[in-house]
């Protein structure tokens, strides 16, 4: 186990590398900076990983990746995607470039503590979107993350210098709690730029001022209601709305609609908000559109 102090008001700050200067990894390094803890180097490949580090890091050595996990003397956090996380562990074990006492922090969703192998250390994922900009860092406080760890202390005093709150995930339910977020988040960025898409088609000049009340709304009833907050055509079984969607939506948007508009009702029908009988000349409209394109 790591000998990097623990928890507790005499907690001293720690010696922190970051690799990746990312949009998530910047701007947690420049948390853990504004923490009081001591980020002295990071990597960045790109230019605008470089300018994003020089911006939120400036306290930070530009440096290859070897050399920032040994100037991480206690904490070395790993911001890079998910599928190259593995190889970039593997290649800082293969070239010696791990301190003995470092501990290894990565932000990966989907991965757990078994991609870092032998290594002490956490997966420490925060529940939020990231575009790499200064504004971020307002967003921290108060978001849950999700936490993989051995030494719990260790992890929460991490969150807790975070702004935030741990959420303790098991290993083996990591790709499910991370599935859950980039369905929500990631999802729900593609529906509100297709339903702005479609506004457009019809005309709206400024889809975003039409859809921000609603879709605030939409967001804050189905958080606070659960499935009791749908409305509109699916949920009352209106087939013929549907079926005038379909005739006239782009085709490109058509999968989207329907597999939404089905899983809509399936949930409808299980929170009895629509009843089965009259979900059926809908379902119907929704299998047929499976046939062929829409005219």
């Amino acid at each position: 186990m790591s000998a990097v102090p623990r928890a507790g008001k005499r907690a001293r700050p720690l010696v922190v590398g970051v690799v990746g200067a990312g949009r998530v990894g910047a701007v947690l390094g420049a948390a853990l900076a504004e923490a009081g803890h001591r980020v002295v180097a990071t990597a960045a490949v790109s230019a605008a990983s470089r300018e994003r580090a020089e911006r939120l890091l400036p306290q930070a050595a530009i440096l290859p990746a070897d050399e920032v996990a040994r100037a991480a003397t206690d904490l070395l956090l790993l911001a890079v995607p998910d599928d190259h996380l593995a190889a970039v562990v593997s290649g800082l074990v293969m070239t010696g470039s791990l301190g003995a006492r470092t501990v290894v922090a990565h932000t990966s969703g989907a991965h757990g503590l078994a991609v870092l192998g032998d290594r002490d250390g956490l997966a420490l994922h925060p529940a939020m979107t990231f575009t790499g900009v200064d504004s971020d860092l307002d967003r921290l406080p108060g978001i849950a993350w999700g936490v993989t760890a051995r030494d719990r202390a260790f992890a929460a005093r991490l969150v807790t210098d975070l702004g935030g709150v741990p959420e303790w995930i098991a290993e083996d339910a990591r790709p499910l709690y991370h599935a859950a977020l980039a369905h929500g988040a990631n999802h729900l960025v593609t529906l509100v730029n297709e339903a702005a898409d479609l506004l457009r088609a019809a005309g709206v000049e400024r889809p975003e001022a039409v859809l921000s009340p609603l879709l605030h709304a939409a967001l804050d009833n189905a958080l606070s209601l659960g499935d009791a907050a749908l409305t509109g055509p699916v949920s009352r079984g209106d087939a013929g709305t549907v079926g005038k969607h379909l005739s006239r939506i782009a085709p490109e948007s058509v999968p989207a609609y329907l597999a939404l508009a089905r899983r809509t009702a399936d949930r409808a029908i299980a929170a009895g908000r629509l009843r089965p009988q009259d979900a059926a000349l809908l379902m119907d409209v929704l299998a047929q559109a499976t046939v062929g394109s829409p005219s």
